[in-house]
């Protein structure tokens, strides 16, 4: 589009000549041509005064010009003789009118010959114009490139965010489908335990209840027979009873009295034993809750699972499988092989878990730091900030440089990895039979974090341990 015009270029292009137009005139169809080529298209055409377009016939000779179009035209022509003036003014010294046929190397600036004499170029390295402009030409080439491979690298980038985007939405809604799961679990068992409990609060009272209904019966009867005994007692005492009836009936009436015993008290714990009941109540409905709550000290970062690695739900077991569709290739994540960091890093004090490794006969378990390289095949070796336990090919060894064959009697179907940090120790226990199959000495310097690695169908599998609760005195 030419500055200042609302036309593009072609439309200011007569048809038959392809050039700007000049005095253009315009036919009834409402096409435009120079009046000197249609002219001429005339004095050549079989059919006079007819349109070189649509061929329609003009009545007249003489077409009227189009002062509009010629205008367009002429400012267009002057726009385009002043950018040709200035491109012409360019290539010329703005101080010496001299052409520009040097390239100045230390300012950067095309300068003419004059200019290379004078003091403010004097001593400096000049190119001619053309050996200067194939140099820069070359260099703009390498600067496009690198540009052009940064912009593939932020669209890569915005790619990822995007898919990122995308992935983090499923994350939240599986994250908060299962979230819901584990609660209505729990909901399920605190509905159960509650029905239990209120069970046991109606068998009680149902028990307590019937204890003192037939307590309140046998009363009741005590209560005729001692009201019976008192009206005879008041008959006999009562006038006109002389004293020889009175002396006469005197001892069947008080061997009447005698029979009758006095009824004994309510029983201890006839009412509802309300200690047993509601009496630590939540923490006994907590320690059953431990049925279905199992405790993990460890649970694996789905975040730093290779793609060939297969997750359990509670992040309690993995397996290696088919790679995962579309698997985001976040910072964390081990690209290179079959492995994943535990979630949670220590940097003190002392920690231990269990892996059941049962039918899994290709397994490395251990501690990583969290800097461990992740893409590329790396040995899991302490010089690489790593302290790990191996099998495979039938063969147990401790990951040092080169790996200690363990001599192991049977095979160990559940480790204990045990950490000491402030000792700088991490051993290596077979806790069926309660034997140390190694320990590394180190002095670690930064968090570690549980590793494992495995590329077999079979799961590693983390077990639950069982809290423990103390009383401070």
């Amino acid at each position: 589009m030419s500055s200042g015009l609302s036309l593009p270029e072609e439309d200011l292009c007569c048809p038959v000549c392809c050039d700007i137009f000049r005095d253009p005139v315009l036919l009834p169809c409402s096409h435009s041509f120079c009046r000197g080529c249609l002219q001429r298209f005339w004095e050549s055409s079989a059919s006079p005064r007819s349109c070189p377009v649509c061929r329609r016939r003009s009545s007249r000779r003489n077409p009227p010009a189009n002062l509009a179009l010629r205008n367009l035209c002429d400012a267009f022509a002057q726009a385009r003789a002043q950018r040709e003036a200035a491109e012409a003014s360019r290539q010329l010294c703005p101080q010496h009118g001299e052409k520009l046929k040097l390239f100045c190397q230390e300012e950067q600036l095309p300068i003419c010959v004059v200019c290379q004499t004078s003091k403010t170029h004097k001593g400096h390295e000049c190119v001619p114009v053309e050996e200067a402009a194939s140099d820069c030409r070359a260099e703009l080439k390498t600067a496009l490139k690198s540009l052009q491979d940064q912009l593939t690298g932020l669209n890569k980038i915005k790619s990822s965010a995007d898919m990122t985007v995308d992935h983090i939405k499923v994350q939240a809604q599986s994250i908060g489908q299962r979230i819901k799961d584990q609660f209505l679990r729990l909901h399920q068992f605190l509905f159960e335990e509650e029905k239990a409990a209120l069970l046991a609060v109606r068998a009680e009272e149902e028990e307590k209840l019937q204890m003192a209904k037939e307590k309140a019966t046998a009363t009741a009867k005590r209560i005729d027979a001692f009201s019976q005994a008192v009206r005879s007692l008041q008959q006999e005492l009562t006038p006109p009873a002389n004293d020889l009836t009175l002396l006469q009936n005197f001892k069947a009436s008080m061997g009447r009295v005698e029979c009758l015993e006095p009824e004994g008290e309510l029983a201890a714990g006839s009412l509802m034993d309300e200690a047993r009941h509601l009496g630590n109540l939540r923490f006994r409905v907590w320690e059953q809750m431990r049925r279905v709550s199992p405790y993990f000290p460890v649970t694996v970062d789905p975040n730093t699972a290779h793609p060939c690695l297969s997750i359990s739900e509670d992040l309690t077991a993995l397996q290696y499988s088919n790679p995962a569709p579309q698997i985001l290739s976040n910072p964390e994540r081990f690209r290179m092989s079959a492995e994943a960091l535990g979630s949670t890093g220590f940097s003190s004090g002392s920690h231990s878990w269990v892996v059941d490794t049962t039918g899994n006969e290709d397994w490395i378990l251990g501690l990583a730091y969290r800097s461990v390289q992740r893409n590329s095949e790396t040995s899991a070796r302490p010089k690489n900030g790593f302290w790990t336990l191996c099998l495979r090919d039938g063969v147990y060894r401790a990951m040092t440089s080169p790996p200690t064959v363990l001599p192991l009697i049977g095979k160990p179907k559940r480790i204990t990895v045990q950490l000491d940090w402030e000792e700088g120790e991490v051993s290596f226990r077979d806790q069926e039979e309660g034997t140390t199959l190694y320990t590394f000495a180190q002095t670690f310097a930064e968090a570690v974090f549980p590793y494992f690695y495995t590329q077999t169908a079979v799961p590693l599998r983390l077990l639950p341990q069982t809290p423990s609760v103390t009383k401070k005195v």
